[in-house]
């Protein structure tokens, strides 16, 4: 039988939760017009499809919202001017964007209005990406990793701000940040990397020293719950993804005397609880 050590930091952060709660709030409100989320509320298939039973839409575009409806900000946020286009048609607009993107929302908008060109470290699919690079006016580098913002010529004459996609890794943002000291240019450094992101990746790290393989559950769409999986990986231990646990390969992890179990933050408790349960009956 496998021992499993699950992270205490494993499931749903406070933003997803905050996000939730909100659209649960909005569900049970009887006397209300239909409800929209532009975009996936959070980044899990199971949640989404529990939801979509409950008669929540999912809008592609800001334009098949319409008027007099109910739209969801998801957790990730939404680009500004979509935000405006929303109340300017008459739409009931319901922010669940996480705190921690707005916060780096609002401090990417404070940091450069003086004309400074924003850095971010991120990825350029990413829906929270979308919506961080709309709060810069003076023009904006996106780029996913230190090689990249390396091959991108830097005028030393003009002013930047560096900030993070908050789900991005913590220790690759400190390596940035020395590059960008080494080159001598005027940089503000913003620290958007939300907490929980960095305390989930220690305590995978951690974990990972101590197991014989690790098991990360969470929707692949998830880029907090990818990142994980890629600190577990640069350890050296074993990791296999999954979201659901019919994905389990059962067989191959009955080898391991210790499996590690760790979740993504928009992963369900109840879909960590069923994996763990599986696991310790091996």
């Amino acid at each position: 039988m496998s021992k499993v050590v699950r992270a205490e930091t494993a499931g749903f952060c406070m933003g997803v939760d905050l996000a939730l709660n909100k659209l649960d709030s909005l569900i049970e409100n009887k006397d209300r017009g239909s409800i929209y989320i532009l975009g996936p509320i959070i980044h899990n298939p199971q949640v989404l499809e529990e939801y979509e039973k409950k008669g929540v839409i999912t809008a592609n575009s800001a334009d098949e919202i319409p008027r007099g409806s109910f739209a969801v900000i998801r957790a990730h946020g939404v680009p500004q001017n979509v935000e405006e286009e929303l109340r300017e048609r008459g739409i009931n607009v319901i922010d669940a964007t996480c705190p921690k993107v707005k916060k780096a929302q609002l401090l990417i908008k404070r940091n450069t209005t003086d004309g400074r060109i924003l850095l971010l470290y991120g990825e350029d699919s990413h829906p929270e990406v979308k919506g961080l690079l709309s709060y810069a006016p003076s023009g904006t580098c996106l780029f996913d990793s230190t090689e990249e913002l390396k091959s991108i010529e830097l005028d030393p004459s003009k002013k930047y701000c560096l900030a993070a996609q908050t789900t991005q890794d913590r220790i690759i943002y400190d390596e940035i940040i020395q590059y960008l000291e080494s080159k001598g240019l005027d940089v503000i450094v913003l620290n958007s990397i939300c907490d929980a992101t960095r305390q989930r990746q220690e305590e995978a790290i951690a974990l990972s020293s101590k197991v014989d393989h690790m098991i990360v559950v969470g929707g692949r769409i998830s880029g907090n719950t990818r990142r994980l999986v890629q600190v577990v990986e640069a350890t050296g231990t074993k990791c296999t993804h999954v979201e659901i646990a019919e994905e389990l390969p059962l067989n191959g992890l009955k080898n391991f005397k210790t499996i590690g179990l760790t979740a993504g933050a928009s992963t369900p408790k109840r879909l960590v609880d069923s994996i763990q349960q599986i696991l310790e009956e091996l």
